[in-house]
């Protein structure tokens, strides 16, 4: 996510149409991707996508800046694409797709074809494990954050962090070594 400076969110907070898309542009694809991660549909990921920002829209006024904006929409997203995920699960999985670019060398070709291997591996195993547990491995493993980070973006303690961590990582190891994917 891109940094956006306090005096546009103040300003979006205030309504301005301006820097409200100034946000979004710098967010969106962040929000798309937390999403994507946690209700593992690309149907659903857009719709928590959208209804993120409404709430973003509605709440910036009343941001604080106590944590950072990146911090703060963490927990927004996280938390309203678990409960999504929970309530409209629709599918296991739904591979990403994508496109080769035309005239790629053979070697391009391999590695892209990989990479979404592996990421199809990915979604496989993510789709296996409940939201709560989702949300942590993707925000640990995928987006990087520490265990601070994740319990104060999702509103937990950091021990409920751990252990939702530790039994993610054992199902989707028990679940890699039965269906013998790699």
């Amino acid at each position: 996510m891109e940094n956006i400076s306090e005096d546009v969110l103040v300003r979006a907070g205030q309504g301005e149409s301006q820097a409200f898309e100034e946000v979004y542009k710098a967010s969106s694809g962040f929000v798309y991707n937390v999403a994507l991660r946690v209700v593992n549909n690309t149907e659903d990921a857009r719709e928590v996508t959208q209804e993120v920002f409404l709430i973003i829209y509605h709440k910036l006024k009343s941001f604080r800046f106590e944590s950072s904006f990146k911090t703060w929409v963490y927990r927004i997203t996280a938390n309203y694409a678990i409960n999504y995920a929970k309530k409209y699960s629709r599918t296991k999985t739904v591979p990403f797709d994508e496109e080769l670019g035309l005239g790629a060398a053979p070697s391009e070709i391999e590695s892209e074809m990989d990479k979404e291997h592996q990421g199809r591996i990915v979604d496989e195993l993510l789709s296996e494990i409940n939201p709560d547990q989702r949300a942590c491995v993707v925000l640990r493993n995928i987006e990087g954050l520490s265990y601070e980070a994740i319990a104060q973006a999702l509103n937990i303690n950091i021990n409920t962090v751990r252990s939702r961590l530790k039994r993610a990582r054992e199902k989707m190891l028990t679940l890699k070594n039965r269906k013998d994917i790699i």
